[in-house]
């Protein structure tokens, strides 16, 4: 039956405008690829992609995240650190952020007075669905989250079922 499941979910991924390479038995994401300067996420199963999707990332540009409130997708390996249901988001894949590469690139920063008195790491950064009550905004064109990475609705809702906490998540500029 979870097989079955599986090859339905990823029939759902194909139909939802992603661009995917044959999936015969898909079981399950085991790793997932975000390209920020291609506003990309690739879902992999071994050496074999699965789909690939636009996104919406932060809304404070290029580069690593340096603290909370500067509205920049991290940088960096992560991985899925918890599956939950937002009120929010509809679906939200929790990623472990901020790793020790974050966490010592702070201590630097902040040593060398290039932050901002008060400035923090963290916050809830993932990967999730659209804002609620905002699904009529073409949102994938335009980076609009505070960090994360912002998928369809329908696209979370078929990738959620296939992605289990400890998935690997590499975020490359």
């Amino acid at each position: 039956m979870a097989r079955v499941r599986s090859i339905a979910a990823m029939l759902v991924l194909c139909a939802q405008g992603a661009s995917a390479a044959p999936a015969a038995r898909a079981s399950s994401v085991d790793r997932i690829v975000i390209y920020k300067a291609r506003h990309r996420l690739e879902a992999w199963s071994g050496t074999r992609l699965l789909a690939s999707y636009r996104v919406a990332l932060g809304s404070g540009g290029a580069g690593p995240k340096r603290m909370e409130g500067d509205n920049r997708t991290p940088e960096g390996r992560y991985a899925i650190a918890a599956r939950r249901p937002s009120r929010a988001y509809k679906l939200f894949l929790l990623l472990s952020y901020p790793n020790a590469a974050d966490r010592a690139a702070f201590a630097r920063a902040k040593r060398a007075g290039q932050l901002p008195a008060g400035a923090r790491i963290g916050g809830a950064i993932g990967i999730h669905g659209e804002k609620r009550g905002w699904t009529w905004l073409p949102h994938k064109w335009f980076d609009w989250t505070q960090g994360c990475v912002a998928l369809d609705d329908d696209v979370i809702a078929a990738l959620y079922p296939l992605v289990r906490v400890g998935t690997p998540v590499e975020i490359r500029p």
